[in-house]
């Protein structure tokens, strides 16, 4: 009697980007976490780190290609915001590109759509509140946000949703976006922001995607906003 091989299941695979420094900071924390969970098994899935180009347009390319290459069960793309204290999973990204400053490239998009002819918008296909209670739970500041804005993380995340609204990934495959607050050397720009140190927010994001891919049914709590 002849023995086989057993046949081998992929590995299922999430894919976490972060972007490249912006202006003059000298680091990213969104590629700094993105970059550090690089490897680890979570939920029984490995984490791809993918680092973006803080670029319109360019920024989108690299994500294509990377959901291309590894066809994850689950794309987060990460995004740093000046302005926030906490972790903040978004819950919609608009088609709208409408840039108060240049990207890296020098390149400044004033209402005009992300994909021309796509959809006003997409909701985040991750269960966010789910998300949310998790960091809360692991002691890491976390809320839900209803604003990516108009810069290119809110570009990236509309990206995200469009490609998987195509079936670019694995069958079934969820994503979103998720803002996260500075370091603590970088809240001199705005004193009234306290920085959250890298440690603590790969916590939360490791806590998220564990979250992300165990949760089949979000939360049904409150996480409105009156303004």
């Amino acid at each position: 009697m002849s023995i086989q091989t057993p046949v081998q299941t992929p590995v299922p695979t999430i894919l976490l980007t972060g972007f490249e420094p912006f202006e003059n900071d000298p680091i990213n924390p969104a590629w700094e976490i993105a970059r550090t969970l690089d490897g680890e098994v979570i939920a029984g899935a490995v984490v791809h780190g993918v680092e973006l180009p803080c670029v319109f347009g360019d920024s989108i390319t690299t994500l294509d290609q990377a959901i291309a290459h590894y066809r994850p069960v689950l794309v987060v793309a990460l995004g740093f915001a000046g302005n926030r204290c906490d972790i903040t999973p978004e819950r919609v990204a608009i088609n709208l590109d409408d840039a108060r400053i240049a990207d890296n490239a020098g390149n400044q998009p004033v209402d005009t759509q992300v994909v021309e002819g796509g959809p006003s918008a997409y909701f985040s296909t991750l269960p966010i509140k789910a998300m949310t209670k998790a960091m809360l739970d692991a002691g890491v500041a976390a809320s839900v946000s209803n604003t990516a804005g108009t810069f290119v993380c809110n570009h990236i995340f509309y990206a995200v949703m469009h490609s998987l609204a195509h079936h670019a990934a694995a069958p079934g495959a969820r994503g979103g976006f998720i803002h996260i607050p500075p370091l603590p050397d970088m809240q001199a720009k705005n004193p009234s922001i306290t920085g959250m140190d890298l440690a603590t927010q790969v916590k939360g994001i490791r806590a998220a995607l564990h979250a992300a891919m165990t949760v089949e049914q979000d939360l049904r709590v409150t996480a409105g906003q009156i303004s």
